[in-house]
């Protein structure tokens, strides 16, 4: 990771062209993904405020991109303003001020607890400081007392020079306990179904807080500031890029740009509260920007090595733009402190000083360091937990699901409700797709008839780097084939098709790594083509087989995350990769009209159901174990906002009969409903059991 290096090589831009960065092993699949996240990590970068070049500009644009924020932190629409319900459960004493240990309620059940820093001689409303903790979790015998006992020096120091401090716990590192880490550490990939990122759940809370604050008589609602460290830092954006009631911001070591998480790695030292849901792929930048024109010091270390010096200085750049348009230059810092990724004398003073310039006009040396004067107990709110506590599951009902879908009474309705899914689907959810199919023309790799069959390879570009490999089988000297049907395969699947084809094709499958052969399986496809006129198209999508990256459950998971950064999802990409592999077969000429048939299983059914909604000619789908809810996958950004699978079904069916081997063969009432109350024929779904003996 990068520490201090010359401000030169600091700026410098990422190359568009030139030396990748270095894939994890020398695999096929490590390093196209790496290069995959470059270029895509390269787009977003010249894409972001490139086009702003004016102040009438950037202010109409900024009204958008507000909202836009609002939607990828969960906010759109915001919650409705509920009681808070504040109670002050104590008070803690101090020469110079007092402690208030309160808690409220952002929305009914979700708790905050904070402690309220006052000074006793005051005269009037004074200025308010807004602090957000980072992850500096105290528990002592298994009990939380909270980030705010961590950074409680913090509030302190605040109160002794003049303020009231709000300091308020973060969601998982606070008295009750949530959940940071869904994706990160507990497989909860729904959250992306949902919109969900506890991101969103910082910014409500802060947004309630300052609601609290200026309740306060001793608070001059005016004159209100944020600041905060590493999550704090990053809460500090949110809160003032979207609430302009923040007058003066400091995040200290909480920002850094794309490049820097994406392909310099430093997500995989984040949790999920630190990112928004992508859905409009900015750069970090466009955050900082709004909150232009008022005072922002960006601040950090020169070696943090999860909030890297380059990165900053980059984002400083981008933002700095912005200012120049408002001749506001002076309202913007870029403090540089030396160290790691610690709470440091440094950083904090200048932090003071930014603050005491822009709230009070003061510009007075600092005498009073930040100094720890209380122990846990003195802080804590809580003696008991309220039982009727929404914050362990929040990430359940925060952002609400698509309410129940309709059956339609008739077409004009149908066709309405198909639209506004359509249209969401491609605005919320494959939005990342490339806006035109790659014009690169399919490769042959090999071509060989052998015991009765034709196998042959093609490699096709799906998207930039991403280049794949469909296989196509059918009788030798077919000329014309009655179908074809187009294999989307999973990781199973794919070595079920090596397993089979390397009995007759192992030379042409050597550079795979292949399981024992199944001459069984081959037997039945040899004897398949013997009685049939098909062909057999077999495609793995990008992560799968032939591109399959490292396997290390880690490195999974960090790569995922890496998609979610990017305003993508791995199974969203794979929708597009199958969409390209039906095109691709379109482009052989025996193959030009014929029908086509797609079939795939488990989670790729999913993947595979969805591509259909996007290709025009497919005639059938066959599609094995797929859930009835997208709580099990596939993993879409924004789906459940819109949908779930049940509609995706019905969408389908319109115009391609869809046979679902399911062994419950429950969870498909809505399709069936829609196609009686439509008058479409009854074939076009069917449930059926499992193969084998397993339904």
């Amino acid at each position: 990771m990068l520490t201090a290096v010359a401000l030169a090589l600091i700026v410098s831009p990422l190359p568009v062209t030139g030396a990748d960065p270095a894939a994890s092993d020398t695999r096929r699949g490590d390093q196209m993904i790496a290069k995959y996240f470059h270029a895509e990590t390269v787009r977003l970068r010249d894409n972001c405020l490139a086009d702003i070049e004016s102040l009438d500009q950037w202010q109409t644009r900024r009204k958008i991109y507000h909202g836009q924020l609002l939607d990828m932190l969960g906010l759109d629409p915001l919650p409705e303003r509920t009681e808070l319900k504040t109670e002050v459960t104590g008070r803690t004493e101090h020469e110079e001020f007092f402690v208030e240990k309160l808690h409220f309620q952002s929305m009914p059940g979700l708790y905050v607890t904070a402690n309220l820093y006052v000074p006793k001689n005051r005269e009037g409303p004074l200025p308010a400081i807004l602090y957000v903790c980072g992850h500096g979790q105290t528990k002592i015998d298994g009990i939380s007392y909270g980030n705010k006992v961590y950074y409680h020096h913090h509030g302190s120091w605040f109160a002794r020079h003049g303020y009231v401090c709000l300091t308020i716990d973060t969601l998982e590192a606070g008295e009750i306990e949530g959940n940071h880490h869904g994706t990160y550490r507990h497989e909860m990939w729904w959250w992306l179904n949902r919109g969900y990122t506890p991101a969103g759940v910082e910014a409500w809370n802060s947004i309630r807080a300052l609601d609290y604050l200026q309740s306060r008589p001793e608070v001059d609602g005016e004159k209100i500031g944020v600041t905060g460290r590493s999550g704090g830092g990053a809460y500090s954006l949110w809160i003032a890029a979207i609430d302009d009631r923040i007058q003066v911001a400091v995040p200290v070591a909480g920002i850094t740009d794309l490049q820097n998480h994406v392909v310099d790695g430093c997500v995989e030292g984040h949790c999920d509260c630190m990112f928004m849901l992508n859905t409009f792929q900015w750069d970090y930048a466009l955050v900082a920007a709004l909150v232009a024109p008022r005072p922002l010091l960006i601040s950090n270390s020169d070696s943090d090595t999860i909030f890297p010096l380059d990165g900053v200085v980059r984002i400083h750049a981008k933002v700095h733009k912005i200012y120049e348009l408002y001749d506001a230059e002076e309202q913007l810092g870029l403090q540089i402190t030396a160290g790691p990724h610690v709470d440091t004398q440094e950083l904090r003073t200048h932090a003071f000083r930014w603050l005491n310039r822009h709230l009070k006009n003061d510009e007075s040396l600092l005498e009073k360091p930040a100094v720890k004067m209380f122990e846990p107990e003195d802080l804590k709110v809580f003696q008991q937990l309220p039982e009727d506590e929404s914050n362990t599951a929040i990430h359940e009902t925060f952002v609400s699901a698509a309410k129940k879908a309709v059956v339609p009474s008739g077409r004009e309705q149908w066709e309405q409700m198909r639209t506004d899914w359509m249209d969401s689907l491609r605005t919320r959810t494959f939005r990342s797709w490339p806006t035109e199919a790659s014009d690169t023309a399919p490769q042959e790799v090999f071509t060989v008839n052998r015991e009765g069959i034709h196998f042959e390879a093609i490699d096709f570009s799906s998207q930039g780097v991403i280049r794949l490999r469909l296989y196509l089988a059918h009788r030798a000297g077919l000329d014309r084939a009655d179908l074809v049907v187009l294999n989307v395969l999973d990781e199973a699947s794919w070595n079920e098709f090596l397993a089979t084809m390397r009995v007759g094709f192992e030379d042409e499958l050597k550079d795979e790594m292949l399981p024992p052969p199944d001459d069984d399986a081959y037997l039945k496809t040899r004897k398949m083509f013997e009685s049939f006129s098909w062909a057999m198209a077999y495609v793995a999508p990008r992560g799968i087989g032939p591109t399959k990256w490292d396997q290390n459950a880690k490195k999974q998971t960090q790569h995922r995350r890496r998609f979610y950064l990017l305003g993508q999802t791995l199974d969203g990409m794979r929708v597009w990769d199958v969409c390209q592999a039906a095109r691709s077969l379109r482009t052989i000429p025996r193959l030009a009209g014929t029908p086509l048939w797609m079939q795939s299983n488990r989670r790729m059914a999913g993947v595979t159901l969805y591509a259909a909604l996007f290709l025009p000619d497919v005639q059938r789908l066959d599609l094995y174990e797929l859930a009835p809810s997208h709580r099990q996958g596939p993993y879409l950004l924004n789906v459940r906002r819109i949908m779930d699978i049940s509609q995706a079904v019905a969408m389908v069916a319109e115009g391609s009969r869809v046979v679902i081997y399911d062994g419950d063969r429950m969870g498909w009432e809505y399709p069936n409903a829609v196609i009686k109350n439509l008058g479409w024929d009854a074939k076009q779904i069917q449930i059926r059991g499992l193969p084998d003996g397993n339904n």
